[in-house]
């Protein structure tokens, strides 16, 4: 009687797993070509519909999904349609229903798998890097402080100061992480967070909390 407890403990909460990791059961519509032509022909309508905004933005905010790829965004899509019943692939994100979205390649120049820093750059600052440097460009050594004067680069938190607009930052991170510090340091190395983490053979460098504390008032 016991075992058979456990047994019957074990299939609920197999069975609650199950529901979680796959979601509802699939319900399927017929999807013939009329379908599809229909469902095309409503998309389309709806785009030719959006209104062109011509007033000036109030404020601008900018969410970085750090590894935020297309592979990402796809698996995210498909867990939300199935967690509602669906197949998966015929479900949208919040952000895919946006009058106007686009792509954008922020790899490193000397790899092709990036990393956070390099990326950042390129997301923040329009110019794309070597891996592990932050706020400046390709013409950096990594590691190589004698090499960042005059390879640094400007931020759209810059741009935005020169405009006299205020700005500031929220990271779920360290704010002396690479990401967010590709929005106001120059680095030939992302791990240079503090002093205690700087090379001590480097001459010349500051690290990125400093940077940020005395080179970036400005920033709320």
């Amino acid at each position: 009687m016991a075992c058979g407890v456990r047994y019957d403990r074990l299939y609920l909460y197999l069975i609650s797993l199950l529901s979680v990791t796959f979601g509802n059961p699939v319900t399927k519509t017929v999807e013939d070509a009329n379908y599809w032509r229909n469902q095309a022909q409503d998309d389309l309508n709806q785009r030719l519909s959006y209104l062109r905004n011509t007033n000036a933005a109030k404020n601008v905010i900018m969410f970085l999904g750090d590894g935020m790829g297309i592979s990402t965004v796809t698996a995210a899509r498909i867990y939300k349609g199935q967690l509602n019943g669906q197949t998966g692939e015929e479900a949208e994100m919040t952000f895919e229903k946006f009058p106007y979205t686009g792509f954008i390649k922020t790899y490193n120049t000397d790899q092709q798998v990036p990393d956070s820093a390099g990326t950042a750059t390129a997301f923040l600052c329009g110019v794309k890097s070597k891996a592990g440097t932050v706020g400046v460009d390709d013409n950096v050594q990594y590691s190589n402080c004698s090499t960042v004067q005059g390879a640094e680069v400007t931020s759209i938190l810059d741009w935005s100061l020169a405009e006299g607009k205020s700005v500031g930052l929220v990271t779920t991170t360290r704010v002396t992480h690479a990401t967010p510090a590709a929005a106001y340091a120059h680095a030939p190395r992302r791990s240079w967070e503090g002093d205690t983490s700087l090379d001590s053979t480097q001459k010349g460098c500051t690290d990125i909390a400093y940077q940020l504390i005395k080179d970036n008032p400005d920033i709320q």
